[in-house]
């Protein structure tokens, strides 16, 4: 059974692609089969991972219900992590998927092939923003992981997230949860990053994973290699806050290591 998880925010720079890459590689060194999917037009999660974006490799044609979700797959560096890159042409998917009668579930659509794959796990990485590529995910998605940064007005940007999460259950998707919220740029300086990370666990206790995830300068310097924080300083904290966040996510979601 695959388990598909969407991790999403409204905006950028809150650790949302740096921990779809990890967490993506973090379950394939636990012998989960994974597939990350670059639904980010920027396609950070495609060059962290080594790759080039390249024109007719992203999922803009099947969106458009053109081929086969399972043709557009490739092989990472990681014997069981697989990748659907990211290419310019999804910035016109916004605008393109909104003249459909049926908008919201084009995405769900065209991944089915590869729930039927045997993936343990898919990942999606999305847009900074709740947009149309977005809103396809959250319907698609068993769980949404919300990647939240500490920073002031965090429980804003957190309350806006689930009401649109209680939306997307009253319509398109009635499964849909809130698989967890992860706390990322983490500064042990600040009484600010501790004030938001107590402030979250008072008001969503169950939801708040414990792993906290650091500003780290080896995290933000890892992708611009095309490497992961395993593949790039394996013994940093980045790299032992997120296979601690990972193992989590293995308890929470009861998968099972080794599954394909």
């Amino acid at each position: 059974m695959t388990t598909l998880f969407t991790i999403a925010n409204q905006k950028g720079g809150v650790g949302k692609t740096t921990t779809a890459i990890n967490l993506a590689v973090a379950l394939a060194r636990k012998k989960i089969r994974t597939l990350l999917i670059d639904l980010d037009p920027q396609g950070n999660a495609t060059s962290g991972l080594g790759f080039d974006r390249e024109e007719g490799k992203s999922l803009y044609r099947p969106l458009h219900g053109e081929g086969n979700a399972r043709d557009f797959v490739l092989h990472s560096r990681e014997p069981l992590l697989d990748l659907i890159p990211s290419e310019t042409d999804l910035s016109a998917i916004e605008f393109e998927l909104g003249q459909k009668s049926d908008p919201l579930t084009q995405l769900k659509r065209c991944i089915e092939p590869l729930r039927r794959a045997d993936y343990s796990v898919i990942l999606i990485d999305c847009p900074p923003s709740m947009g149309i590529l977005s809103m396809n995910s959250l319907v698609a998605a068993d769980a949404l992981l919300v990647a939240l940064q500490c920073e002031y007005l965090a429980m804003e940007g957190l309350s806006q997230i689930l009401k649109i999460v209680e939306k997307v259950k009253q319509g398109p998707n009635h499964n849909l949860k809130v698989g967890g919220i992860l706390m990322t740029m983490f500064d042990i300086r600040t009484n600010l990053s501790t004030q938001v990370v107590e402030d979250v666990k008072k008001h969503f206790p169950a939801l708040i994973f414990k792993t906290v995830i650091p500003r780290s300068v080896r995290l933000s310097e890892a992708p611009s290699f095309g490497q992961s924080i395993f593949e790039y300083d394996p013994v940093s904290s980045g790299a032992k806050a997120y296979m601690q966040f990972t193992k989590e996510v293995i308890r929470r979601f009861q998968l099972t290591l080794g599954a394909l």
